[in-house]
């Protein structure tokens, strides 16, 4: 199988993993593969067909990716945008010392755009209302069944997310046996109904592709940014609901845990540039998130 190749040379350091890290649903993700030597192994399904790819770091400055299957050259065009090209910050200026000093501390961190919306979609919606290992499991779970062999030289785990067909057709007792319940799987079938609508979202503005989201059964605020930051590289969707990133502010910013309105207050004056901020503060060590005592369960909300 003949592949193709591309690079994309940046002005200044680049770093692939840490804009493409969002993409991996954990350690045996059949989709993300992390490498030895620093390579990435990513597939996905294209308009013109699925794709494995290949993405390593040659100097500095400078990402390299081989990609097989039929997507290949759709996959190599839109990598550009994948790695964050197209990321403005420019109108970044953060005045809130620890946001200014992990912004100093990765001042490379770029916003990556997929462009594939489903696939953002289903492990999000899979994420909600669950620990993030029993979304992780149900994610390997599913797509290993129903996602197609990686073309090429994929290591042998590797499937290429299902499309929107296949997704609106798994019968409910496989849901179940992957612990999704009903009210997920539901939003999963409702939205793959969908796919070809929700992939021309990538056209809107980021806010007006997460009202759209925001209108389907079963997705509400969470999970309408957590598919905007992946599919759309939206810098101001802020996770409202998640179940750490509000604490995890609070005691970053302020010595102490918060709740999501504080959290919205607080952040409100970077806009729009809250998902920005909020990955900064990961990526850079500079989060604060302290644990006390045993975990408790996660509180049902009525939509994610």
């Amino acid at each position: 199988m003949r592949s193709v190749e591309c690079s994309v040379v940046f002005a200044g350091p680049a770093s692939p993993a840490l804009t493409l890290s969002p993409l991996r649903r954990g350690r045996s993700d059949p989709c993300y593969h992390d490498a030895e030597g620093g390579a990435i192994w990513r597939t996905s399904l294209m308009r013109s067909g699925p794709v494995t790819a290949r993405i390593t770091k040659s100097v500095p400055g400078t990402v390299d990716c081989e990609a097989w299957g039929g997507g290949a050259a759709e996959f190599a065009e839109s990598l550009p945008a994948q790695l964050g090209c197209g990321d403005d910050a420019s109108s970044f200026f953060p005045t809130e010392p620890t946001i200014a000093a992990a912004h100093r501390r990765v001042p490379h961190l770029r916003l990556g755009r997929t462009s594939r919306v489903l696939e953002a979609l289903v492990p999000a919606v899979l994420e909600q209302r669950v620990y993030g290992k029993d979304a992780r499991r149900a994610w390997r779970m599913l797509v290993t069944k129903y996602g197609a062999p990686a073309p090429g030289p994929a290591p042998a785990h590797m499937r290429v997310p299902p499309p929107g067909e296949v997704w609106r057709r798994i019968p409910s007792w496989e849901f179940h046996l992957a612990n999704v319940d009903p009210g997920r799987a539901r939003t999963i079938v409702g939205c793959a109904q969908r796919a070809d609508s929700l992939e021309r979202l990538v056209g809107r503005t980021p806010e007006q592709a997460r009202a759209a989201l925001m209108s389907l059964p079963g997705v509400g605020e969470w999970t309408a940014a957590e598919i905007a930051q992946r599919a759309f590289g939206d810098a101001d969707a802020l996770s409202v609901g998640d179940y750490h990133v509000a604490k995890m502010v609070g005691w970053s910013l302020l010595g102490r845990p918060i709740d999501d309105p504080a959290m919205v207050e607080l952040l409100e004056p970077i806009r729009p540039h809250r998902h920005r901020a909020v990955r900064l503060l990961e990526v850079s060590g500079l989060a604060v998130n302290p644990r006390f005592g045993p975990r408790q369960p996660i509180p049902k909300l009525a939509d994610m």
